[in-house]
């Protein structure tokens, strides 16, 4: 019990402890610009201790700007699972399938999100007022998908031959070989590269509300970079890291629950 409080609070709070002091002992002494934790404090806590209010389009509780970015981050790992876990399963199953989309692919997936919004909001130039999420959520479905994507199809090709083998003895049709057999096994390698992609996908919220403007975590963010508050972007930072953690730790929670169903 001892080890237990030890390894999952005394620690995690040494270390946050020591960034702190390394925060304080930077603003004092060579970044003078990097406001202090108790400034950042200061000219943050409205923010925290009222999260929900909303006095502004741009300037609202920290609570209320992350709810709007995980409802679109939502809307698009959400549509990444969709379009990303079928062609993972392509991918592994047909050789011909691999032939003719793994080069596309591999071209796609390094490419930024900052260059995918730009086209996402062509894509969608004549929805008028909804131009700006639906290009969003198609920067966020393409930029998150292929952790999906090449994990499923890593998992799909280490399927053990035994297995498609006795599914073919017991005569399984192709649908009940796909629900008993392959997604079964394959499970582990899906649930890495969901929480890769839900990682994905919050980062690229950010870059996403910075450049459509959009009211949320990362619109806040570009809108204080832009009148230099620094205090407002370190809380936003801290904000974002909190939140992907958490994300990190309930898709952990979901993973561990399927593996012992």
């Amino acid at each position: 019990m001892k080890s237990f409080k030890l390894d999952w609070l005394i620690l995690p709070l040494i270390g946050i402890a020591l960034v702190v002091l390394a925060w304080q002992v930077s603003s004092k002494t060579w970044a003078k610009e990097l406001p202090t934790p108790k400034k950042t404090w200061d000219a943050s806590k409205d923010y925290v201790m009222k999260p929900f209010e909303k006095r502004g389009e741009m300037d609202q509780g920290i609570l209320r700007f992350t709810w709007y970015s995980l409802i679109l981050v939502a809307k698009g790992y959400a549509l990444a699972l969709l379009v990303g876990t079928p062609v993972g399963f392509f991918l592994g199953l047909s050789k011909a399938f691999t032939k003719t989309f793994d080069p596309i692919i591999q071209v796609l997936r390094p490419v930024s999100p900052l260059a995918w919004l730009p086209l996402g909001l062509v894509l969608f130039l004549g929805a008028g007022k909804q131009a700006s999420e639906l290009g969003a959520l198609f920067t966020i479905a393409i930029c998150s998908m292929w952790p999906t994507v090449l994990n499923t199809a890593v998992g799909v090709r280490a399927v053990p031959q035994d297995y498609l083998n006795v599914a073919k003895v017991l005569k399984l049709s192709r649908w009940k070989t796909l629900t008993k057999v392959l997604i079964p096994a394959t499970l582990p390698y899906m649930f890495t590269g969901f929480r890769l992609s839900l990682g994905i996908a919050w980062l690229v919220i950010v870059a996403a509300e910075m450049l459509t403007g959009r009211p949320g975590v990362g619109g806040f963010l570009w809108q204080e970079y832009n009148a230099l508050v620094y205090e407002h972007i370190i809380l936003c930072i801290i904000t974002i890291g909190v939140v992907g953690f958490v994300l990190d730790r309930l898709m952990s929670l979901v993973e561990s629950r399927f593996k012992t169903a």
